[in-house]
């Protein structure tokens, strides 16, 4: 019978805080082998002999002859590149027009951006990458905030959990799969594919690291379709700013978070019931974002995480009931090949044709320092 071997340290070498720490509720097995760690060999490495009619095999060697490592990140790199530079733009041009005009649909969400990354910017709060302007800032004590979220029953009892794939919520992902949950993480931007789904049993001791990364995902994920049969019990969004008081939140101003959630609404996936959560520095929290100018689409949240408290907002603004396609630019549109998939499904199904949303000159993104 052919085999895999894989090659890896000891658990001991995982249980440190650094890139992630694991809760002490971590189960006492090595993840995916299923060897108790009474009975593993005392030795610096172990060597795992994988069937090669196991999931994890096939999984392993398939996506090691299709994944281009170096390829994809340069790609995504070039991607997030344009697409902060992008948004930039798009943040400047709005509160420069909007300045002496009373009516201002989004300027007003770029001022609350703007003040958020400049402060974690001033107050050295914020984590690489940076600068964290026009991205989901990667915040100092993000692993406290999301081990706390980690000790909450939503997310212990939670099977399947959809985490955006930002750096501050790494640990989150961290956390999912090494509770033995299904991480369910949207390709960057949606640009690159759609949903791709990871298990333990997917993974070893030695790639869960890597698996929690953009890079990993793609690299070791299994890309689902709209006709995925799947549900959703916890939903992890990144935010830039969130009003605790009423779970307003406001994006990096890409609107992804509610395009994913609106297309989870169509599979049947969630519904109002499901949990939205977020994971913030408490420097991220606002009083200022007004929820009666929010949009339909507009997500909130449920649950706020910060390095020092868990607040649950107990928000009556309602969910979003799926994709309201007036919304949707025909640039956006463009953008992103499963939305259009999905609006010729709905078309071919009904017989109507679909509205779109207005024109827009899509947002960009800031470069990446070096560290």
């Amino acid at each position: 019978m052919d085999t895999i071997v894989i090659r890896a340290p000891l658990l001991s070498s995982y249980l440190t805080p650094s890139p992630f720490s694991l809760p002490s509720k971590f189960p006492r097995t090595l993840i995916s082998i299923g060897i108790p760690l009474k009975n593993a060999p005392n030795q610096r490495n172990l060597n795992y002999k994988i069937p090669s009619n196991s999931k994890l095999y096939n999984s392993q060697k398939n996506n090691a002859e299709i994944f281009n490592e170096a390829a994809f990140e340069s790609n995504r790199l070039t991607l997030d590149a344009k697409a902060r530079e992008s948004m930039a733009e798009a943040s400047e041009r709005e509160m420069r027009e909007s300045e002496g005009k009373e009516v201002d649909p989004k300027a007003w969400k770029w001022r609350i951006r703007k003040r958020v990354w400049d402060l974690m910017e001033a107050q050295n709060i914020a984590q690489f990458p940076r600068p964290v302007h026009n991205r989901i800032p990667n915040f100092v004590g993000a692993t406290l905030a999301a081990n706390k979220l980690g000790e909450l029953e939503v997310f212990r009892g939670a099977s399947c959990v959809k985490v955006n794939p930002d750096s501050p919520q790494k640990q989150v992902r961290f956390l999912t799969l090494s509770e033995g949950k299904k991480l369910l993480t949207p390709q960057p931007r949606l640009r690159t594919g759609f949903f791709s789904i990871l298990e333990s049993e997917m993974l070893s001791p030695s790639t869960i690291n890597e698996a929690c990364t953009s890079v990993g995902v793609a690299k070791y994920g299994r890309p689902i379709g709209l006709d995925e049969n799947i549900k959703v019990d916890l939903i992890l969004v990144g935010s830039v700013a969130v009003d605790p008081k009423t779970g307003a939140r406001l994006g990096k101003g890409e609107g992804f978070a509610e395009l994913e959630y609106g297309m989870l609404r169509y599979m049947g996936a969630i519904d109002d019931s499901t949990p939205v959560v977020t994971t913030v520095h408490d420097q991220q929290l606002v009083d200022d974002i007004p929820a009666e100018k929010l949009l339909i689409h507009d997500v909130a949240v449920d649950i706020i995480c910060t390095p020092t408290q868990v607040i649950f907002t107990n928000t009556d603004i309602p969910k979003p009931q799926g994709i309201y396609w007036e919304k949707l630019s025909p640039e956006k549109l463009g953008q992103i090949r499963i939305l259009r998939e999905l609006k010729k499904r709905i078309e071919r199904e009904t017989g109507q044709k679909l509205p779109s949303g207005p024109s827009e000159k899509l947002p960009p993104t800031a470069q990446r320092r070096r560290r």
